[in-house]
């Protein structure tokens, strides 16, 4: 594993703020190219294919949450900012997540840099970070971007920290990318797609334009992604996490049932998303969401024409630069992925 903590490590050193994930694209798009896999670019969508394309679709957003300069010393969340959010109900688990945020934000280390380029231009710090109720969003102060010019994005200062079984970085979804990355290089020989701006609700019309771009139709589209839990102590006895179905959609594919045969003949734990979160409301008596996904949109989008199974390793520290796994969770899903797509790798 140590070809795959490299790939994550570098990754994570390269920004990927929401509606500027361009120069991450374009670095993925470099470490896929040197090993032979042939890439495609198109508006929001990174696609890979390998010697079968058709062997496989495995679909993970790559952009993470980070800050954008929004006036002159202004600088709000760049996922609930008005253009790049996808609706304004405010309803959605993430928007509702921003009444917690606020202190945690204080003293974090922050770069900016050209959205276009990738060239870094200067660092930062965050001394101070309230919720706007007027624009339902954070706003920021942050000391030594003075001179930065509206639309430049700032992402968090990120390292990978590796102490004993436990991993940590702003993982969401960096770990994914790094996964199928890995993936290739053990011989994957399908499509996959690396999405923009899904922490703003939009990759999932990104990916659906793909699909419907070159009339393509499949019930096996598995999404990778982090998935939440309050302690470690909620996840310590899940490997993987999987879903029956989300607040728009049920996922109907074969693939569910063939993960969750390799998870037991693998002895990897695993439980349904879904299913904890219904539970959960039953034993407090508050009813909340199911949460949205980029394949309960896809889904619901196409009644059903293309269909899919997701597949996430939990984490604690949601959306921080400190969000935490195992690395037990990260073997499992890979040891599910070459399982399912006939993957020899070691």
């Amino acid at each position: 594993m140590e070809q795959f903590y490299d790939i994550l490590k570098q990754l994570i050193r390269i920004p990927s703020v929401v509606g500027a994930e361009h120069p991450f694209f374009m670095f993925v798009k470099r470490e896929l190219e040197e090993i032979g896999i042939e890439v495609e670019y198109y508006d929001g969508v990174l696609v890979a294919k390998g010697t079968q394309p058709t062997s496989g679709y495995i679909s993970a957003h790559s952009d993470r949450h980070g800050l954008i300069c929004t006036g002159h010393n202004e600088f709000q969340y760049a996922a609930f900012i008005a253009k790049n959010r996808a609706d304004l109900t405010g309803t959605s688990n993430s928007e509702q997540l921003l009444h917690n945020f606020t202190s945690r934000f204080v003293d974090e280390k922050v770069q900016a840099y050209e959205p276009w380029s990738g060239t870094y231009l200067g660092m930062g710090v965050i001394k101070e970070a309230s919720l706007c109720e007027r624009r339902n969003n954070i706003i920021f102060k942050v000391d030594g971007f003075e001179y930065l010019f509206p639309g430049t994005p700032i992402a968090f200062m990120d390292r990978l920290d590796i102490k004993d079984n436990l991993i940590s970085a702003q993982l969401d979804n960096v770990i994914s990318v790094a996964i199928i990355i890995y993936m290739y290089h053990l011989g994957y020989k399908g499509t996959a797609f690396f999405t923009a701006s899904e922490e703003a609700g939009k990759s999932w019309r990104f990916l659906l334009e793909y699909f419907r771009r070159f009339n393509i139709s499949t019930n096996e589209l598995l999404v990778l992604d982090t998935s939440p839990y309050k302690s470690l102590e909620d996840m310590q006895n899940l490997d993987v996490i999987l879903r029956h179905r989300d607040e728009n959609a049920t996922f109907k594919s074969p693939l569910k049932n063939k993960i969750k045969k390799i998870a037991i003949e693998e002895r990897i734990k695993y439980h349904f998303k879904d299913a904890y979160l219904k539970n959960n409301m039953k034993q407090s008596g508050v009813k909340g969401s199911l949460g949205t996904t980029e394949l309960g949109r896809i889904i619901h989008a196409t009644k059903g024409a293309i269909q899919g199974a997701t597949l996430q390793i939990p984490t604690i520290g949601y959306h921080t630069v400190n969000e935490t796994t195992t690395r037990k969770s990260v073997d499992s899903m890979i040891t599910i992925l070459k399982k399912l797509y006939v993957v020899d790798g070691d």
